[in-house]
């Protein structure tokens, strides 16, 4: 680290970490990333990674061999002392150590949100990282497995092969699709004697699923999934999670394998911890320029903060334009220059809905059906970070189309 050049801390390693990160002119000032994660995930795709239509390792980039120069340390900030400019930080396994800096970037993206209600964290899945996804990959086959099994009733057959979504939003509807896809063109003839007792239920506790969405595709989608035999509950808010059943505020009981709740973002430990001015989703707030008012050496972006005067959606391409767009801000700053106030452009937004048909919401053109899963594909593939990313998941879905999705369990 060169003493003469500023030292900038970036704690995340998401969109907006990582695109600071890949964007910062480093001749001006030297950058530190602490993440537990030591890579960028391309978290669009995650979804398909949960039935194998995506490799794990095809959507994500290290962050050591995406931008050598920029000094990672895989670590969790604990704390943050803002009079000594000093970050607390634990590694693994447990080593400690204390960074120094002349400027912070908090990053650190959200968690889930569980809206306090109970069993959610004891026996649902998330779908936030790959470990996520991993563990969902498993539990499915696992399901089939243990109903595949010899003297297993009927009754616990429909139980175990009962895949149930919880939050209509993007995420859970993309899941609750690309289950439906692994369910109809590999588990069914994988499993034949299952087929039938094969169930998705995709709970929302709004009247709306994609309420992001123009109302027509909202309403295209609800009308495709019932097609796919995908039951659809609106209005439906869950009470609590057992060992194998979900409890609705209305009385009703839904018995599950598998459960995925993708309900909701809240903020992560460090954010609840930090004495900083907050909004109603505890989200820390900001200047347009993104530095935390009362600093003048710290700054929040990506799903962790928002501008006073703004309310962004906690979405990637927002994220990735508020990290390209600090990266020159700092940059201008410590050449003297004059810098503006952050502008978000809008590009529209996707959703892949099942049998090979898509979303596009933009702002000259409401899409669906085949030809828009065409521009989806295409446009996530030119949004992956690197060629090797690109070239593994055309592989991957030309994989999936010729020999379908693999079921091993391990």
């Amino acid at each position: 680290m060169s003493k003469s050049k500023p030292h900038v801390v970036v704690l995340g390693s998401g969109f907006a970490a990582f695109s600071l990160a890949k964007q910062a002119d480093l001749a001006l000032f030297d950058l530190t990333l602490v993440s537990p994660r030591n890579h960028f995930l391309f978290t669009p795709l995650l979804p398909s990674t949960t039935v194998g239509t995506v490799e794990f390792r095809s959507i994500i980039e290290p962050i050591r061999i995406a931008r050598p120069a920029v000094k990672f340390f895989q670590a969790v900030c604990k704390s943050i002392d803002f009079k000594k400019k000093t970050i607390r930080c634990v590694g693994s396994p447990e080593t400690k150590f204390v960074l120094s800096y002349d400027i912070l970037v908090i990053a650190v993206g959200s968690s889930v949100n569980t809206f306090g209600v109970p069993g959610v964290r004891e026996h649902a899945l998330f779908l936030k990282d790959l470990s996520d996804a991993r563990k969902i990959r498993q539990r499915i086959i696992d399901c089939f497995e243990q109903a595949a099994q010899p003297n297993i009733s009927e009754e616990k057959q429909l139980q175990l092969l009962h895949f149930v979504v919880v939050g209509g939003g993007p995420t859970g509807v993309e899941f609750a699709a690309e289950m439906h896809d692994f369910l109809k063109d590999d588990l069914t003839r994988t499993y034949p004697g299952l087929s039938e007792r094969m169930r998705i239920t995709l709970l929302e506790a709004t009247a709306h699923i994609l309420n992001t969405f123009d109302a027509a595709l909202s309403d295209y989608t609800a009308r495709l999934f019932r097609r796919q035999n995908i039951r659809l509950r609106t209005v439906s808010p869950v009470r609590k999670i057992d060992a194998m059943r979900i409890h609705l505020k209305d009385g009703s009981t839904i018995p599950y394998g598998l459960v995925v709740w993708t309900a909701g973002a809240g903020p992560s430990d460090l954010v609840k911890s930090l004495p900083l001015q907050k909004d109603k989703s505890s989200r820390i707030l900001t200047d347009g320029f993104f530095r935390i008012p009362g600093y003048e050496d710290l700054y929040a972006m990506g799903d962790c903060a928002t501008p006073t005067e703004e309310d962004f959606p906690a979405t990637a391409q927002v994220a990735q334009q508020e990290g390209k767009y600090l990266a020159k801000a700092l940059a201008a700053t410590m050449k003297g220059g004059p810098v503006k106030p952050f502008r978000y452009k809008h590009y529209g937004m996707l959703a892949y809905v099942g049998s090979n048909r898509a979303l596009a919401d933009l702002a000259s053109i409401k899409g669906k059906g085949f030809s828009t899963w065409l521009f989806w594909r295409s446009a996530y593939l030119t949004r992956l970070v690197s060629f090797k990313n690109k070239v593994l998941v055309v592989f991957d879905w030309f994989k999936t189309f010729v020999f379908g999705r693999d079921i091993s369990r391990f």
